[in-house]
C-alpha cells in the first residue's frame, strides 16, 4: 500500500514552490499525494512567520493535521519553525520538524521516522549556512505559469521584519542549474516563468569574482531559452532599477512590463524607522526609469500603514506619494508587532483602530488607481495568455492575463484554450478588475 501524504502551504510563493518541490521528491519516493482532509498517512505543513497571525495559523494547521488523523506523522516545516525557539519540538501535535535549508531531506526524513518512530528535529543555524537549498519543479499546479526560486535569504534586516532570521543570509542559486529547471518547464509547455526570491534583488551578490551573476545577466540568459515567451519578476528592491537595468530588460520582448518595486512608506521618517535603503525621491526616480522605458508598465507595490510613531502628517506623507506615484496595484499592510524585531520595541504603538482607519483610506486610493490603469488599456490590443475557462453572468469565457498582469476575458470558441497566448483587443470592463475583449489571433 502506498503512504499518503497530504500538503498544506502558508505563506509567499517561495513556500509554495518549495512545497511543490517537496510535494514532487515524496511522489518520486512513492507516496501518493492526497487532499488536506483526513485519511493521510503523512501531513506537511509549510509554516510562515511573517506575523504574529501568520505563526498562530501555522499553529492551528499542525494541530488540525492531528486531529484529522491522531495515527498520522505530522511534519512541520518552514520558516516558523526556524523561529520559534523550540516551542515546536516540545508541542505533541508534531512528529518531525524539518527547519529551512532541510527541505530536501523530507523523504529520508521521515524513512528514517519509519524506522525509529521517535520525534525528530532537523533545524540548522541558518545564519550561519552559505549553502543554497537545490530544489526543482517539473510541473506546478498553476498550468500555464511557473514560478521558479532562483535566490534565498535577506541580508537587508529592515526593523518590522522577522525574515531574515527565518531565512538566514543571501544564498544564490547557481545559473546553470536555473536553466536547466527552466529548460524543463519549456519542455513541458509551460510559457511564463516568475523569477523569485526572498531579496530577489540581491541575485548574485554572494557568488565569487570568477563566476560573479547578477540578476540582470541571469533575466538575459532565461531570456535565450526556447519555447519561454514571458519573464516575470517577483518583488524587486527600487535600487536594482539603475538605467542600465530598465533599458536592457525592455530590450528584451519577453520580459512584461509588470514591476512590483517594493515602497512600504512614502515618508521619508518612516522609511529610516524601518531601516529600508533608499528615501521618497529616489524610488521615484525609479518608477520614472521604468516609465522611460516600457511607457505604460504596471508598477505595483506593497505599503505599511501604522507603523510605530508614524504620526498623520507622516502617513499623508506617504498617501501623497502613493497618490503622485500613480500604482496600478498597491497591496496595503496594517503594522503588525512581530516579537524578535526592533519595531516591536519601539515605542508609539498605534491601535488597530487607527491603523483601520489609514488602511481604509489608503485601500480607497488603490480601487481607484486600479480602475484608472485598467481603463487606460481601453481601446488597445494586448497579449493574453489563457489561464482558465470561466463562467461570468451566464457566458462561457476563456480568463487570463495580460503581459502587464490586468485580467482579460474572450468569449469561449474552438479557435483556442488554456495555455494559448492571443492579441486581444480590450474593448470593456466586464466586472471591477476584468476587461473583456475580442481575440485578433492567435500568436
Amino acid at each position: 500500500m502506498k503512504k499518503k501524504v497530504a500538503l498544506h502551504n502558508l505563506g509567499c510563493k517561495v513556500n509554495s514552490y518549495e512545497l511543490e518541490a517537496m510535494q514532487q521528491l515524496l511522489e518520486q519516493a512513492g507516496y501518493e499525494i492526497v487532499p488536506f482532509e483526513p485519511g493521510a498517512d503523512v501531513y506537511v505543513i509549510n509554516t510562515c512567520t511573517v506575523t504574529n497571525i501568520a505563526d498562530r495559523k501555522s499553529r492551528q494547521m499542525l494541530h488540525k493535521a492531528k486531529k484529522m488523523n491522531p495515527d498520522a506523522v505530522v511534519v512541520a516545516t518552514g520558516c516558523y519553525v526556524q523561529t520559534d525557539e523550540g516551542k515546536l519540538e516540545k508541542d505533541e501535535a508534531v512528529d518531525l520538524v524539518l527547519g529551512n535549508n532541510q527541505k530536501k531531506n523530507i523523504v529520508e526524513v521521515l524513512a528514517d521516522f519509519e524506522k525509529e518512530h521517535q520525534r525528530q528535529a532537523h533545524i540548522i543555524k541558518i545564519n550561519q549556512t552559505k549553502e543554497y537549498e537545490e530544489l526543482e519543479i517539473s510541473r506546478t499546479a498553476e498550468h500555464v505559469r511557473a514560478y521558479i526560486k532562483v535566490q534565498d535569504g535577506c541580508n537587508q534586516f529592515c526593523t518590522y521584519c522577522i525574515i531574515p532570521y527565518a531565512r538566514g543570509r543571501v544564498r544564490s542559486r547557481e545559473k546553470e542549474n536555473i536553466l536547466n529547471e527552466v529548460h524543463k518547464l519549456a519542455k513541458a509547455g509551460y510559457k511564463e516563468v516568475v523569477l523569485t526570491g526572498i531579496h530577489l534583488s540581491s541575485y548574485g551578490v554572494d557568488f565569487p569574482e570568477d563566476k560573479k551573476e547578477t540578476l540582470l545577466s541571469l533575466i538575459q540568459a532565461v531570456n535565450e531559452v526556447e519555447g519561454i515567451q514571458r519573464i516575470r519578476l517577483g518583488s524587486l528592491e527600487p535600487g536594482i532599477v539603475t538605467e542600465e537595468f530598465a533599458k536592457e530588460l525592455s530590450s528584451m520582448s519577453k520580459v512584461c512590463p509588470h514591476f512590483h518595486l517594493s515602497l512600504q512608506s512614502g515618508c521619508d521618517t518612516t522609511l529610516e524607522r524601518m531601516n529600508r535603503r533608499y528615501r521618497s525621491a529616489e524610488y521615484k526616480a525609479r518608477c520614472e526609469l521604468l516609465r522611460k522605458y516600457f511607457g505604460n508598465p504596471a508598477l505595483t507595490t506593497d505599503v505599511i500603514v501604522g507603523f510605530p510613531m508614524e504620526t498623520e502628517e507622516d502617513f499623508q506623507a506617504s498617501y501623497d506619494f502613493v497618490k503622485d506615484i500613480h500604482f496600478y496595484e498597491t497591496h496595503i499592510f496594517k503594522y503588525s508587532r512581530r516579537h524578535g524585531t526592533k519595531a516591536a520595541a519601539m515605542s508609539g504603538q498605534l491601535t488597530e483602530a487607527e491603523k483601520a482607519v489609514r488602511s481604509d483610506k489608503m485601500l480607497e486610493l488603490h480601487q481607484k488607481r486600479a480602475a484608472e490603469y485598467e481603463t487606460s488599456l481601453l481601446g488597445k490590443t494586448l497579449e493574453v495568455l489563457l489561464e482558465e475557462e470561466v463562467e461570468i453572468d451566464g457566458k462561457a469565457y476563456y480568463l487570463g492575463h495580460s503581459r502587464e498582469y490586468v485580467k482579460v476575458a474572450v468569449p469561449k470558441t474552438e479557435k483556442y484554450g488554456v495555455n494559448d497566448i492571443l492579441a486581444v483587443k480590450v474593448e470593456k470592463t466586464l466586472q471591477p478588475h476584468i476587461l473583456q475583449g475580442e481575440e485578433i489571433q492567435v500568436l
